[in-house]
């Protein structure tokens, strides 16, 4: 009997999700609010870890494209202090595919594959229980049922309520994004600086990180203690004045360091939210969630890695199980707790060490996870 499923979220995890049921020949409507694939800015690059990110690219037989594309070099990673001394250089050795690197636009489009997403499909609320399944309502009014619905539509996931009351929390920590573009031609000293990878700078209370995106790209992060409502009295259109926020934020750094920032495009404010480390849910028929809608947690680097799993897995045990759809989905969400849990406590700590009163705690931290 076909079970009508859908996913509500477009992003690596319901895409992993469909892709993988897609495989197994099980169709599913992909629900994405956003009205075409390019109507905003992709993101940053993903680091893609073995035994995670490429797990779920393995499971959806997509491991040898996405080892075409990828970049193994942009694993490197350098850590300076705040005068702009190098404290550490680590190159990834010849062959090292432990974390490589992909830009999230070339993901979402290797795993858009053959799917049909349905663009332009805002989710307002989820209904289950209802005579006929899952109601799914939309933001035209219009409404759909379900046997499944999947919710893998991120920190302000609309989905979540159905199954639980929790809400993020504020970590105490704001990142500022901005991004340089033609860095090798434009810039070619903080090219240098920056490496094929990434570069660190950890001060107190707060870190500067610029990561190396394909064609020139950089992103760069800032990250820093603050109220809630530091940036409320800021015009967020108005760069100039962002910058020069910043740039007192970081007041002493060294020059090629604030340079980062001097030349940066635009600047985006996000907080830094997240759930509880032990996240779980009484299991409700027909609705379940993955990713950061189920165990949104700081982003050390393995919250994509960790929602394309969830996806993977939850779409091979509704595979192995299509008439009995609720054991498949009680079976996912106890593995999906258990992992969740166990990366929401390291990534919890490490935000604490990387953002801390001590900057050597992120270099002790650094070394700990990729040891010299």
């Amino acid at each position: 009997m076909r079970r009508r499923i859908a996913v509500v979220g477009g992003g690596p995890g319901g895409l992993s999700f469909a892709r993988v049921l897609h495989r197994h020949g099980h169709p599913v409507a992909v629900l994405e609010r956003d009205p075409a694939p390019d109507a905003r800015p992709p993101g940053g690059t993903l680091d893609l870890h073995e035994g995670l990110g490429q797990l779920a690219m393995d499971k959806a037989g997509l491991l040898a494209e996405f080892e075409a594309l990828s970049r193994p070099e942009g694993q490197a990673m350098r850590i300076l202090d705040t005068a702009g001394t190098v404290l550490r250089d680590w190159r990834p050795r010849p062959g090292d595919r432990a974390n490589p690197e992909i830009d999230r636009g070339q993901l979402r489009d290797l795993l858009l594959g053959p799917l049909d997403v349905q663009w332009g499909r805002g989710v307002t609320r989820v209904v289950p229980g209802t005579r006929d399944g899952v109601r799914v309502h939309f933001a035209d009014g219009r409404q759909e049922a379900f046997d499944l619905v999947v919710g893998a539509d991120g920190a302000r996931s609309r989905v979540r309520p159905a199954v639980s009351p929790v809400t993020p929390h504020y970590t105490g920590v704001t990142t500022v994004e901005t991004s340089l573009d033609d860095v090798d031609t434009r810039h070619p000293d903080l090219a240098r600086l920056i490496g094929d990878g990434s570069v660190a700078v950890y001060g107190v209370n707060r870190s500067l990180v610029a990561q190396r995106n394909s064609g020139g790209h950089v992103k760069v992060y800032a990250r820093f203690r603050t109220p809630l409502d530091w940036h409320t009295n800021t015009d967020p259109t108005d760069v100039e004045a962002a910058r020069s926020t910043l740039l007192a934020l970081f007041d002493g750094w060294a020059a090629p360091v604030l340079d980062l920032l001097r030349h940066g495009t635009a600047f985006v404010s996000r907080p830094l939210h997240v759930l509880p480390v032990s996240h779980t849910w009484t299991h409700v028929p027909g609705v379940t969630l993955l990713g950061d809608a189920a165990h949104l947690m700081p982003p050390l680097g393995v919250g994509a890695n960790l929602a394309m799993l969830d996806g993977a897995e939850l779409a091979e045990s509704v595979a192995a199980c299509p008439e009995d759809l609720d054991e498949a989905v009680r079976a996912f969400e106890e593995r999906m707790w258990t992992r969740a849990g166990r990366w929401a406590e390291i990534t919890t700590a490490g935000l604490e060490r990387l953002v801390s009163p001590d900057p050597t705690e992120a270099l002790a931290y650094f070394d700990q996870v990729q040891p010299s």
